[in-house]
C-alpha cells in the first residue's frame, strides 16, 4: 500500500475539469475508487448550474461521500465550495477532496484554485488543474475531421478551458484509431504546449495510472495568466440551453428500465436532432424505489452519437425516479419540449406506464461573477 498522499498531513485538493460530455464523473469516480482501495479517504464535490444532478447521484450510489453545490459554477459559488469541504472535513475527514466543475466553466485557476491558495494555504495541498477531452469532438473543434461542432462563442470556452489547463487529459481513447490520437495529441501539444497531455479511456482504466500519479504528486506551481474576455465567455454561455428534472415512473407489470432509458435518450435525441440543436450532453440514472440502491445510468454526447448504457438494472422495475440533465446549444424551451415529447411517446406505447414530471427547470446560464479573481499566484506559499 502507498504511504498517506501528504506527508504533512493536508488534504489534497484535486480540481478536473473538462467540456460537457468528456467523460469527467467517470474518471473522478475512477481515482475515487483506486485512492479509496489504498485506504485513503475521499469526499467529492459536485457542481451545476442547477439542482437535481445526475453526477451527485451516481457517485453516491457508488458509495463515496459527496457534496453537491447547485446554482452556479464554483468561481461564483466560491464560499459553498469551501463549505462544501468543510463539512466533509466534519464527516469524513478526506485525505483528498476531487472537484468536478460545471462543464460550460473556465478561468479557474483565477477563481478557484489561486483563491484555495491564498486564502486557504495552510488547508489544502492543490494538485494541477486537470481539463478532460472528449477526442471526436476535439477533432472536430481542431478541423481535423469533419462534423457537428458548436458555435464559436461556445467554443471561446472550450479552448479556454484548454489554455488554462496544466494538464490536458485525452479522454475515450478507446474509440480512436491509432492514427487518430497521434494526430490530435500532436495538435493539443502544439496548441496549448505549457499543458502535459495524458491519453487515457476511463472505461477501459487504459493510461489512468499514468494520470492519477501524476495529479497526486505533483502541485500547481503555474504562473501563467489566462485572458479572458468575460463578455465572450457569458455570451457564449448564454447561448447553451439548460435543463434539469426528476421524473417519476411506474408501472404495473414491471419495465425492462434498461430500454425505458434507452428509449426515452433516442426520443430526445431525436426531438433536439430535428429542431437543429447541437448536443452537449445528455444524462439520466434510474433509481428504483425499492431495492439495495442500484441505479441504471446513460449517457448521449453528441448528436450523432448512440446513447450509451454505462450501468444496467437486470429485474424489472415497477416504481423508479429517473434523474434527466440535459444541455445544449439551443434554447431551454426546445429542451423542455423535448422532455415532454419523449415522455409523451413513451406512455402512448405502453398502457401500462405512467411517468409523473416532478421537477423541472430549464434556463440559459447567467454571466459569471466570481466571487474572487486573483489574477498571479503572487505572495502564494
Amino acid at each position: 500500500m502507498k504511504p498517506p498522499i501528504e506527508p504533512n498531513g493536508k488534504p489534497r485538493y484535486i480540481m478536473i475539469g473538462g467540456f460537457l460530455g468528456a467523460g469527467k464523473t467517470t474518471a473522478v469516480a475512477q481515482l475515487a475508487r483506486q485512492l479509496t482501495e489504498e485506504g485513503l479517504k475521499v469526499g467529492l464535490i459536485t457542481n451545476d448550474q442547477g439542482s437535481e444532478l445526475v453526477d451527485t447521484a451516481l457517485l453516491r450510489s457508488r458509495g463515496f461521500a459527496t457534496e453537491e453545490i447547485s446554482g452556479g459554477c464554483f468561481c461564483c459559488r466560491f464560499n459553498s465550495l469551501t463549505d462544501a469541504a468543510a463539512k466533509l472535513t466534519q464527516t469524513t475527514r478526506p485525505d483528498v477532496f476531487i472537484a468536478e466543475p460545471v462543464g460550460s466553466c473556465t478561468d479557474l485557476v483565477a477563481t478557484v484554485t489561486y483563491p484555495l491558495r491564498r486564502i486557504y494555504g495552510n488547508d489544502y495541498l492543490i494538485a494541477p488543474l486537470s481539463v478532460l477531452v472528449d477526442p471526436i469532438r476535439a477533432l472536430r473543434i481542431f478541423g481535423l475531421e469533419q462534423g457537428g461542432k458548436f458555435s464559436e462563442k461556445v467554443l471561446y470556452i472550450y479552448r479556454k478551458q484548454l489554455a488554462e489547463a496544466d494538464v490536458i487529459v485525452i479522454n475515450k481513447v478507446d474509440l480512436l484509431a491509432g492514427e487518430q490520437t497521434i494526430l490530435l495529441r500532436e495538435c493539443l501539444a502544439r496548441e496549448f504546449p505549457s499543458a502535459k497531455v495524458f491519453e487515457v479511456s476511463s472505461r477501459t482504466g487504459s493510461g489512468l495510472a499514468e494520470w492519477f500519479e501524476h495529479i497526486r504528486a505533483c502541485s500547481q506551481d503555474s504562473s501563467r495568466e489566462l485572458e479572458i474576455n468575460y463578455d465572450t465567455y457569458s455570451d457564449g454561455e448564454a447561448l447553451l440551453g439548460w435543463l434539469n428534472c426528476t421524473i417519476q415512473m411506474s408501472h404495473e407489470s414491471g419495465a425492462d428500465a434498461n430500454e425505458a432509458l434507452s428509449q426515452c435518450a433516442s426520443l430526445v435525441q431525436k426531438y433536439l436532432q430535428k429542431n437543429g440543436a447541437e448536443i452537449g450532453h445528455l444524462k439520466m440514472t434510474l433509481s428504483p424505489d425499492v431495492g439495495l440502491g442500484d441505479i441504471a445510468v446513460i449517457n448521449l454526447v453528441r448528436n450523432d452519437y448512440v446513447p450509451e448504457l454505462s450501468l444496467t438494472l437486470e429485474e424489472p422495475v415497477q416504481s423508479a425516479q429517473i434523474i434527466l440533465n440535459l444541455r445544449a446549444e439551443t434554447a431551454p424551451e426546445i429542451l423542455r419540449d423535448a422532455v415532454q415529447f419523449a415522455m409523451s411517446h413513451l406512455e402512448k406505447s405502453d398502457s401500462q406506464l405512467k411517468l409523473t414530471l416532478e421537477h423541472l427547470e430549464h434556463f440559459r446560464p447567467g454571466r459569471p461573477n466570481p466571487t474572487h479573481r486573483f489574477l498571479t499566484p503572487a505572495l502564494l506559499k
